[in-house]
C-alpha cells in the first residue's frame, strides 16, 4: 500500500499579488472596508453562466476552469477549503486523513477526506442470497440513509482475488458515497467453492457467456435487487477491481441492457483467456490487441458470442501493476472504441494530463460521442500499482495516493443518466 504526504493548495494565477506583498496592517483594512462576498455563490454563477454557454467544464480545455476559480477564491479568503474541495488534513489529525482532489468532477462527487468505520455509516448494509440453475452466491446489499420512494440508482461492485464485499466496500469507501448522492450498492461475494482464493472466475469460458455461469448469477442478483427495492433500472451500473474488474466487462458485454455503464480498476479485457494458462499469459500482457487478434471467439467447443454493442465504460489502471499489465487497460478501452465507434459512428477523443493534489500524476483520455456525450474515460496512474486508486487503507489492495476512483466513477455513472 502506497501513502502520500499532503500537499497544500496551489496558487491562482488569477491572482496578482498575494498578502506576502501586502502590509499586514493594510490586509486587515481591507477586509474591514470590503463587504462580505459569498465565494460558494460568485463560483456556482461563473459555473451557470459557462454551463449556459455550451462551455463544457467537465473536459477539454474547459475541464479545470471551475476549479481553478474556485481555488482562486478560496486562496484570496472568500471561500472555506470545503466549499474549494481541497481538504488538507493538519499535521494532528492522523493517519487516516487525506487530500481529496477530483479533477474532473471538481469537488462535486467527492466523498469525505476521513476513513470511516463501515459500521458507523448511517445506512444498512444487509446480507442477503441468490441462487438459479448455475449455482448460489451470498451478497451484501447497502441501503443508503437517503433511500426514499423515488427511484435510485443501482451501483454493482465486484471485489478483487482474496477480497470480500466487507473488505471490498471499507477500501472502496462506496457506501459513503451511496449516502452522499442516493444510491444502493451491492457486493455479490465469490464462493470458496467455485475459486480457491475468491477470483470471479473471468477466464473461463463458461462464465464469460450470458445466462451462464457466473454472469447469470450477478446478473440475477442484480434484477432481485431491482425489483425488490425502488431502483431506476435506466441507471444500472458494475465496477470493480482486478478479476472483479474483468467480470465486470464481461457482464457489460453480456448484459448491454441491463447495465447502463462499466468501471474497470485493474482488469482485463473481454476474451482475454480461455483458461488458467492463457490467463496468467494475458495477466502478463499480450504482444497485440485481443480484441481483433481472436475476435472475441473462444478456442474451446463452447463458442464466445461477440458483443454488439458496450455501455459507457471507465477505466483506471497503473502503469506499473506487475500483476495485470498495464496494456489490459488499453485493451478494454480499444473494446469499447470498436463498439463504440459501430453503435454511434466517430468518437471524439480529448486527451488532459493532471497532477492529483493526492500527489498521483496521470493522463485521461475521454472520447465522446456525436452527441459530445462521454462515453469512455480511461485514466492511466502513473507510478501505481496493483491497487484501488484514492481508497481507504481499512480495505485491502488500497493506493491511498492519486484521484479518488470510486467518485470519479460515481460521477461518470451518474453522468449518464
Amino acid at each position: 500500500m502506497q501513502r502520500s504526504s499532503p500537499r497544500g493548495a496551489r496558487r491562482s494565477n488569477f491572482l496578482t499579488c498575494t498578502r506576502d506583498d501586502i502590509a499586514e496592517n493594510d490586509v486587515m483594512k481591507l477586509k474591514t472596508a470590503l463587504p462580505a462576498v459569498d465565494g460558494a455563490k460568485i463560483a456556482d454563477t461563473i459555473r451557470r453562466a459557462l454551463t449556459s454557454a455550451g462551455l463544457d467544464t467537465s473536459s477539454g480545455p474547459m475541464l479545470d476552469v471551475n476549479d481553478t476559480i474556485r481555488r482562486a477564491l478560496s486562496s484570496a479568503g472568500m471561500l472555506n477549503h470545503d466549499a474549494a474541495a481541497l481538504k488538507t488534513p493538519s499535521a494532528t489529525a492522523g493517519a487516516k486523513l487525506r487530500l481529496v482532489r477530483s479533477p474532473l468532477a471538481v469537488g462535486e462527487v467527492a466523498s469525505d477526506s476521513f476513513c470511516v468505520d463501515a459500521r458507523a455509516l448511517p445506512g444498512q448494509f444487509v446480507n442477503r442470497s441468490y441462487s438459479n440453475a448455475a449455482g448460489a452466491r451470498t451478497y451484501k446489499l447497502y441501503i443508503p440513509k437517503t433511500y426514499s420512494e423515488r427511484r435510485m440508482p443501482l451501483i454493482v461492485m465486484l471485489h478483487g482475488c482474496t477480497q470480500s464485499p466487507d473488505d471490498f466496500a471499507a477500501g472502496t469507501r462506496m457506501n459513503e458515497l451511496a449516502d452522499k448522492h442516493t444510491f444502493l450498492v451491492a457486493y455479490p461475494a465469490q464462493s470458496a467453492n467455485a475459486n480457491g482464493s475468491n477470483c470471479w472466475n473471468w477466464f473461463n469460458v463458461s462464465d464469460q457467456a450470458r445466462d451462464r455461469g457466473e454472469p447469470s448469477l450477478i446478473a440475477g442478483i442484480t434484477r432481485e435487487v431491482a425489483s425488490s427495492y425502488r431502483v431506476d433500472e435506466q441507471r444500472i451500473f458494475v465496477a470493480g477491481l482486478s478479476a472483479g474488474a474483468a467480470m465486470a466487462v464481461i457482464l457489460g458485454a453480456t448484459y448491454p441492457e441491463l447495465f447502463a455503464g462499466v468501471g474497470a480498476h485493474s482488469g482485463l479485457p473481454y476474451g482475454a483467456a480461455d483458461d488458467v494458462p492463457s490467463a496468467f499469459a494475458a495477466m502478463r500482457g499480450g504482444s497485440g490487441p485481443i480484441f481483433r487478434r481472436r475476435g472475441l471467439r473462444s478456442r474451446t467447443s463452447t463458442p464466445r458470442v461477440a458483443p454488439t454493442r458496450a455501455p459507457p465504460t471507465i477505466v483506471f489502471h497503473g502503469d506499473h501493476d506487475t500483476t495485470v499489465h498495464a496494456d489490459n487497460g488499453s485493451e478494454i478501452v480499444a473494446q469499447a472504441i470498436t463498439l463504440g465507434r459501430a453503435q454511434t459512428g466517430c468518437l471524439k477523443q480529448s486527451v488532459q494530463r493532471r497532477v492529483s493534489a493526492n500527489g498521483r500524476e496521470c493522463t485521461i483520455t475521454i472520447y465522446r460521442d456525436s452527441m459530445m456525450r462521454p462515453c469512455i474515460e480511461q485514466w492511466v496512474l502513473h507510478g501505481a500499482g496493483h491497487a484501488w486508486s484514492g481508497g481507504c487503507s481499512n480495505g485491502s489492495y488500497i493506493d491511498e495516493r492519486g484521484p479518488d476512483a470510486s467518485a470519479e466513477m460515481v460521477r461518470f455513472f451518474l453522468a449518464q443518466g
